[in-house]
């Protein structure tokens, strides 16, 4: 942040999967509130949220995630690992190319929402930033206000209590005063020479001493934080800091704190602006002397009085008002009054001259009698409406709008009453114009947040069904009153009507019968959405015909609920419906069809924002799709690699267990086998590949098929891994290093059974005698897929009758809770209660005591190998 001085940092790093999303924006939220940036929280957050898409979705790595606050604003730092993927610079003049892209979009708006922003790169990981700068607060200007009535002042407990706390130079508490006892319940006595950072709660500040020990440092400091009570509830305070020096020189800050909703006593006031013009001499503002004070706080409120102060002065039966595109090629009606408004509103005409355009939009204009020139003013269209004068609204010459009234008698206008309406629209143009940026930036903020949303949802899914119906729910109420999403399973299908919605449950039925008999809208991958009349005209055939045969058949409309379904419905797509296509990967996967109810019009920011989701939705279909397909193959793969079976080995118990990491995995980096090698002698094996995931499933499938190979062929334990040592290595990028217990076992007719195991690498394998006494079986050796060379030996072990020997993979012995850990010692004293047991008990009870040591499931693959020598059946006499 340049030269500022950071006053708090927070950091935290989220993994490679949809839901961290969310889970980052919900930090930065949290982060910057319990800082007081409350100002810019929204944009921080919309900002967060397309960088950790892009890192985490796009670039498929953890996000790391570092908030800096100074005095001036807050520089959030969003990085990946991903260095070699091209991110253009902001100073490299390279376009950034189409904004309907899904990646890339986390770098348009930091140069459309940030104050500062830039791409960095390290050797093994790139980082975007952007800061965002606080609106001025000038803080500990000497200010008076003015005198208020008691109503107005701020609500305080009767007595206000302001804690003093002093904390010198190491950051020990030298003073607490007793309203500080008072609030936070510990005594002068009990928190004397303790450090202030052991009592503070900084938000989402890691090692809570980094963010307030540096807020100590600094000359003046003012903001919330909270302290920790003597009954452990964190109390929110405000705070305001001085630093100070004795006489000797050493430094020291005084705290004075009180609690949050009392901030008023400590807080800084803003100094209000001054004005250039006294009360006195104040002359009456243009604006409040045609709209009335209090003017509406609203657009909609203000454009609605406009026209009706507009038809009051004129004398007029009509009035309306257009705002102008940011184009100026089209008028939107926002406003009407004496007119079918619901019929206009949002609908659209265009600027320039011509037959049904508004060609005196750019200049005040008097039309004696619409029929003279029809089409001059469409709006008016229909209406009876015979005289009209409208007048621009400009500013600083450019057409923002256009405020018109109206007659139902010809000759009513001339220039002296374009000239009186133009004089009004000079005087709320401007007001106007601000109420509608006002307005566009609160619909784009809002955008933004649904389409963080919205996509935080569909990432959220893989499943096709579960997508449909999000895109639909997302779609009804808030952009149209119904949708329909058609879905095309291959380029030789025809649309397919997957889903309809409407708003009113009632009529999904007959809207979904309505559609069924319409041909669906042609698969047009052109981007926008484009006008359907057909569900409009089939709605209207339906009725008139369903009318005509009620009146033929003499019975009232109101007794036939069939007769009622179909009207409803057709008044249900009586209005604009558009088509938009769901193109993922340049394919026309289907169709997101809107609708509105008889007469309605879709405004341009609905469509635009329908157009941008339609892309995402697009995406999360297709997505379900392919995990479909690739989770039936990566099913398939995986049982093709685990053992067939475990064979039944004389006098020898076998049990296994094994539970593989991930959502959909039946194979990971964990393995195991159990397989004869010849007449009498068996092998086993239990090895842990590094990683998770088919990566890790491919060395497992080598190591298997190799170790079953080379024991048949007569190699000993050593040669055996020896040679496997040799085929990791040499798939060279694709090798990944293995710890691997390799065995053989001997049977004996004494009923004890002989093994040699090589431990290369492995968690060492534990034997359990009938005393309850737990030793491991072997001595570590070198791991595999590391070095060329490797010289391994086999070691002896002969269990006995009632012996057991338990083989695990880390996950059991690294199952973590917190800070703690299973660890070798946890694990030998879990199986020194299982004296006793079959194997198959012994097995069970290793995994239940692993997943009852933590809350939380399991991140790491698991096997777990038990073999135990049965004892001797007593004779029957």
């Amino acid at each position: 942040m340049g030269s500022a001085v950071i006053t708090a940092r927070a950091a935290a790093t989220f993994e490679p999967v949809g839901r961290s999303v969310a889970t980052a924006r919900a930090f930065v939220r949290d982060t910057l509130q319990g800082w007081g940036y409350n100002d810019v929280v929204d944009d921080a957050v919309v900002l967060t949220s397309e960088l950790v898409t892009n890192a985490v979705i796009h670039a498929g790595t953890a996000a790391d995630v570092l908030c800096l606050r100074s005095a001036e604003g807050v520089r959030v730092e969003v990085a990946d690992h991903y260095p070699e993927r091209e991110v253009p610079l902001q100073s490299s003049g390279i376009d950034f190319g189409s904004p309907d892209r899904e990646n890339g979009r986390g770098l348009l708006l930091c140069a459309a929402l940030a104050s500062r922003w830039g791409v960095e790169y390290s050797p093994t990981r790139k980082h975007v930033w952007f800061q965002l700068d606080l609106p001025d607060r000038p803080v500990g200007i000497r200010s008076a206000g003015p005198v208020l009535p008691t109503s107005l002042l701020p609500v305080t407990d009767q007595r206000v209590r302001v804690a003093v706390v002093q904390i010198d130079s190491t950051g020990a508490i030298s003073a607490w005063n007793e309203d500080a006892a008072h609030v936070f319940g510990h005594t002068a006595e009990q928190v004397a020479g303790k450090q202030f950072t052991d009592f503070v709660a900084w938000p989402h500040t890691p090692g809570t001493s980094t963010g307030i020990a540096d807020a100590l440092q600094l000359s003046r400091w003012e903001g919330s934080y909270g302290i920790r009570g003597a009954d452990g509830r964190t109390i929110p305070v405000y705070a305001s800091h001085l630093r100070v020096r004795d006489n000797d020189g050493d430094p020291s800050t005084v705290c004075l704190l009180v609690r949050d909703d009392e901030r008023a006593v400590l807080q800084s006031p803003v100094r209000a602006p001054v004005s250039d013009v006294s009360s006195d001499n104040r002359t009456a503002d243009p604006f409040e002397v045609f709209i009335g004070s209090p003017a509406p706080d609203d657009l909609d409120g203000l454009l609605q009085r406009t026209v009706e102060r507009a038809r009051d002065m004129l004398d007029a039966d009509a009035a309306f008002l257009l705002l102008a595109t940011d184009d100026e090629t089209e008028l939107e009606v926002r406003a009407t009054t004496g007119l079918p408004s619901a019929r206009q509103r949002f609908a659209r005409v265009p600027v320039e001259a011509g037959t049904g355009r508004y060609g005196s939009a750019r200049m005040p204009a008097v039309h004696e009698d619409l029929t003279a020139v029809p089409g001059a003013v469409p709006l008016l269209t229909d209406t009876g409406m015979r005289s009209v004068v409208t007048v621009p609204l400009k500013v600083e010459g450019r057409l923002t709008g256009s405020l018109g009234v109206a007659a139902e008698n010809a000759g009513r206008y001339s220039n002296e009453e374009a000239l009186r309406l133009q004089f009004a629209a000079d005087r709320i143009a401007l007001a106007v114009e601000s109420a509608r940026l006002g307005e566009l930036e609160r619909l784009r903020r809002g955008s933004l947040s649904f389409l963080v949303e919205a996509s935080d949802l569909l990432a959220g899914t893989l499943d096709r069904n579960q997508t449909l119906a999000l895109m639909a729910q997302m779609t009804v109420p808030t952009l149209a009153t119904w949708c329909a999403v058609y879905t095309i399973a291959d380029q030789s299908s025809d649309p397919y009507l997957s889903y309809v919605l409407h708003e009113d449950e009632d009529l999904i039925d007959g809207l979904k019968a309505l559609l069924s008999k319409i041909s669906p809208p042609d698969p047009v991958p052109t981007p926008g959405a484009r006008v359907w009349s057909a569900p409009a005209e089939a709605g209207h055939r339906a009725a008139v015909s369903t009318s005509t045969r009620a009146l033929a058949a003499d019975a009232p409309l109101s007794m036939s609920t069939a007769t009622r379904t179909t009207l409803a419905t057709a008044q249900a797509v009586g209005g604009e419906t558009v088509v938009l296509p769901l193109v993922a990967r340049n394919r026309v996967i289907g169709m997101l069809t809107l609708g509105k109810p008889s007469d309605d019009h879709f405004r341009q920011e609905i469509l635009e924002l329908a157009e941008d989701l339609s892309r995402r939705a697009a995406l999360a279909l297709d997505n379900a799709r392919l995990y479909s397909e690739r989770m039936a193959i990566s099913q398939s793969l995986q049982r093709s690699l685990l053992p067939p079976g475990l064979p039944d080995v004389p006098n020898v118990e076998i049990e296994v267990i094994y539970r593989a990491a991930g959502e959909g995995n039946e194979v990971g980096g964990d393995f195991y086998d159990v397989f004869p090698i010849s007449d009498g002698a068996y092998g086993f094996a239990i090895g842990d590949v590094c990683g998770t995931g088919p990566e890790a499933a491919a060395v497992t499938g080598l190591a298997r098929h190799a170790l079953r190979l080379l024991a048949r062929e007569g190699f000993g334990g050593p040669a055996v891994l020896e040679r496997l040592n040799a085929a990791i290595l040499d798939e060279g990028a694709r090798s990944r290093f293995l710890t691997l217990l390799y065995g053989e076992l001997w049977p004996r007719e004494d009923g004890s059974a002989l093994l040699k195991v090589v431990c290369a690498g492995h968690p060492l394998p534990l034997r359990l005698r009938q005393d309850g006494s737990v030793v491991p079986a072997a001595e570590p050796q070198p791991l595999l897929g590391v070095i060329d060379d490797l010289e391994l030996y086999a070691e002896e072990v002969v269990l006995d009758p009632g012996d057991v020997l338990l083989c695990v993979t880390d996950g059991i012995t690294e199952r973590r809770e917190g800070s703690r850990m299973l660890g070798d010692d946890g694990l030998a004293e879990v199986l020194s209660t299982c004296t006793g047991l079959t194997a198959g008990a012994v097995a069970a009870r290793i995994l239940r005591a692993v997943e009852r040591f933590a809350a939380e499931p399991a991140s790491d693959d698991m096997a777990i190998l038990a073999m135990r020598i049965p004892e001797p059946q007593p004779q029957q006499s």
